[in-house]
């Protein structure tokens, strides 16, 4: 497999169709896009439907209707994880042939009694295939990288040593393995995301190196919490409302350091896009890994008092 180095800027969102966007997720969606159309590149969507016993019904096309509804409107083709398996897989076949994978039995009750990492147990077991997950032998850890925006980020040893899982025991990929490949593919050139993923990042970037691909560059946004919990879907994040887009884009760019003009607030979405794509400025964007907000349906600030 080669890989060669885009010659402009590639960004992406990539929502997993669990659950309806929220705020949380809005704050992701409208920096990678803000970001990519401030370097004048493209922004791509992906829907990670990776992980079918986590899907909704419907979820995927919701969430393609509201990043629509929102004016975030993105280059390119769709692309579904669900249909790229064969290229995942081909993949596996290649490291399996080169020594670089082996499967493993250990259950995750097993791996928490052993201290909550996984200690190589079954490396050199040679165990079979059947209700194994496969592991990837980690012969060059990766401890830390630079983030555009959190700085200097390191994962503790164990954390970054440990021979992760690239495909699950019930045999669906694992979402480090298909998001390298789905992003080295496509030439993205910066991961733009929530800071919730930071740890994960040197997992990927190992695998980046090991398929010598070219290596993105990385920014983690912070993350909307509330009551001390990351706004999600499985923590029942209320869905972002359709029809009063330009009250919740308002509030992302607020949460983003950006100031929009109070007079903007509930505009109508094209203007305050336009409004953003003129002043963007990253270093306004807080640096600390999480925000808390004030209500789990809007940003940490009060709704403005227009005059």
């Amino acid at each position: 497999m080669t890989h060669t180095a885009p010659d402009r800027y590639i960004g992406r969102f990539a929502p997993s169709p669990s659950g309806p966007l929220h705020f949380g997720s809005l704050i992701a969606a409208l920096g990678s896009y803000l970001q990519a159309r401030a370097s004048r590149g493209l922004w791509l969507v992906r829907i990670e439907d990776l992980d079918p016993p986590r899907e909704v019904p419907g979820a995927a096309d919701d969430i393609l209707r509201t990043l629509e509804a929102f004016g975030l409107h993105w280059d390119g083709p769709l692309v579904y994880q669900s249909r790229r398996h064969p290229g995942y897989q081909a993949v596996l076949d290649d490291w399996r042939a080169r020594g670089l994978t082996y499967h493993c039995h250990c259950t995750r009750k097993m791996i928490a009694e052993a201290g909550g990492f996984y200690t190589g147990h079954c490396r050199d077991l040679r165990l079979p295939a059947a209700g194994a997950a496969v592991r990837l032998r980690l012969e060059r850890p990766v401890h830390g990288f630079e983030d555009r925006l959190q700085g200097r980020v390191t994962v503790p040893g164990a954390l970054a040593e440990e021979d992760f899982i690239v495909r699950r025991r019930d045999g669906l990929y694992a979402y480090n393995l298909a998001v390298v490949l789905d992003d080295a593919e496509a030439g993205v050139t910066e991961v733009v995301r929530g800071a919730d993923l930071l740890e994960p990042t040197v997992r990927q970037i190992a695998l980046y190196r090991l398929l010598g691909a070219p290596e993105p560059g990385w920014l983690h946004l912070p993350l909307a919490t509330y009551g001390g919990h990351k706004l999600s879907k499985q923590n029942h994040a209320p869905a972002l409302d359709r029809h009063r887009p330009g009250e919740a884009l308002w509030q992302a760019l607020a949460f983003l350091g950006q100031h929009p003009p109070m007079e903007l607030f509930g505009a109508g979405t094209a203007e305050l896009l336009a409004w953003a794509g003129q002043h963007w400025r990253l270093e306004r964007v807080p640096k600390g890994p999480h925000i808390e907000l004030k209500h789990a349906d809007s940003s940490h600030l009060e709704r403005p008092a227009l005059s």
